[in-house]
Parts: structure tokens; sequence; C-alpha cells
């Protein structure tokens, strides 16, 4: 049996499809970058082997460094070489990189160990629920545009996608863009220091990091001499981020 639908139940209907058209686009809308585009959430420890906090932190990151959804990465500093232990894969970009996110997000100073969750959260290297549950909320509210990177004839081709149009605006200040040259293991015997005696084993250590170029929200094409191939134990990863020291917004990684 038919029926006919009334003036008022129509316009109700109308009304609520607009309601979820417009939630839909707040969701999705100026503040998101690449819905459909994922990559891994970007995690930082800042770490030495001169620092006797440090170890828990760093085998907290190696079993990051075993998720597809994490791009786990040890940058090894310089300041505690003062301790009585110089440290062998710390390196001054590294502390620099540090202490310029200290100055971004108005801190004092900088410690070890220290996790920097892409870009904005920071957070003590040793306390891992504390870790894992920055990990996810910065999964949840994801920014992100397409990058992609891969090896061929002595090059790496780096490749960043366009932002929409709004983020696009919003990007018009410029993000870096940063190649990182990554150590995939080392096992280091400390000699003396805090940790003295001690083996240490270490994953994804960052021993280059330099900037490439500046995005804008357009697409950004380029080829960059790399005199060895990625593979085996060394990888290198490309991050998109604000600014410089601010929200990453686009990470890949080679296999």
């Amino acid at each position: 049996m038919g029926f006919t639908r009334s003036p008022h139940r129509i316009l109700c209907r109308f009304l609520a499809t607009l309601c979820l058209m417009a939630m839909a686009a707040m969701a999705f809308g100026p503040e998101a970058y690449a819905g459909d585009t994922h990559r891994p959430v970007v995690v930082e420890l800042y770490t030495s082997q001169g620092c006797s906090s440090c170890p828990p932190a760093d085998a907290l990151l190696a079993r990051l460094a075993s998720r597809k959804d994490v791009l786990a990465l040890s940058l090894p500093i310089t300041y505690w070489d003062m301790l009585g232990w110089k440290d062998t894969l710390a390196s001054p970009a590294n502390t620099k990189r540090q202490k310029a996110y200290a100055a971004a997000m108005g801190h004092g100073g900088v410690y070890t160990p220290q996790m920097i969750i892409d870009g904005i959260n920071d957070v003590v290297g040793s306390r891992e629920q504390a870790v894992l549950d920055t990990i996810a909320a910065r999964a949840a509210d994801m920014q992100t545009v397409p990058v992609s990177l891969n090896y061929s004839s002595g090059e790496l081709h780096v490749r960043v996608g366009a932002a929409p149009k709004v983020a696009a605006q919003k990007s018009a200040h410029g993000a870096t863009i940063w190649l990182l040259r990554i150590r995939g293991h080392a096992q280091v015997k400390i000699g003396a220091g805090e940790n003295g005696g001690r083996s240490m084993a270490y994953r994804n250590i960052v021993h280059e990091i330099r900037a490439i170029g500046i995005w804008k929200g357009q697409p950004v094409s380029l080829d960059l001499p790399y005199p060895a191939a990625p593979g085996g134990d060394e990888s290198a990863a490309i991050l998109v981020q604000q600014g410089g020291y601010g929200r990453i917004v686009g990470a890949a990684v080679t296999p």
C-alpha cells in the first residue's frame, strides 16, 4: 500500500541531510590535508649514551620501530659528552634540532630522554603509557600531504603533493622539507660515564638531517644526488614540517 509524504516530513529530512553534510565538512574541512592519505606518526627520541635515564626510552623506541604506523627515530645529542663519555652516534645537527624545538615550544631548555611526537607534543621518553597515548592522539587528528620517495640511478626522487585549496592558503608561509639519513641498527659498548660498562642496542639512528626545500601547498618535485642506495641497514626519510620545527604534515621513508 502506497503513501504520500507530507511537505513537513520532506522539509525535516532535507534539513537533516544538510546538517549531516555540514558535520562532514567540519570533520574533513579546512584543518585536514588529504583525508585518504595515511602516513606514520613521527616519533623523535633525543637520547644520549651518557644519560643514565635513557636506556628505557631507547628500548621503547626499539619496540616502536617495529610498528608500521610509527616512524620511530633516534637522535643522539652531544651535550652529555661532558659527563665522561663521548656519544659515538651523536651529532651537532641532532642537538641543534632539539634546541630549535625547545625554542619553538617555549621551553627554557632541553633534556633527555625526550620524545617529540609529530612535531607538536613533548613527552618524557621513558613514560611508555604517556608516549602511547600521545601517538594515538596524533593518529586521530593527523594532518597529511602525500609524500613519496624512491631511489634510482644515483638519485633520490622526492615528490610532495598538493594540499586542498583552503589548507594551501594556511600553508602559504611554508613548510620545511627535511631529508634524514637513518642507520637501522647499532650496538655500542659504553666505556665510561653514567652507563659505563653497558652494551646498548640502538634503532633507527639519524646520522644526517638537512633541509632540502620549502612546501607552500603546491606540488614539489626534487631529484637529489644520493651516493649510496638506501637498503640493508640504511634508509632515507622525508618530513614535511610547518615552519621547520612545528607540526609534521607529511612523512615517508624508504624500506
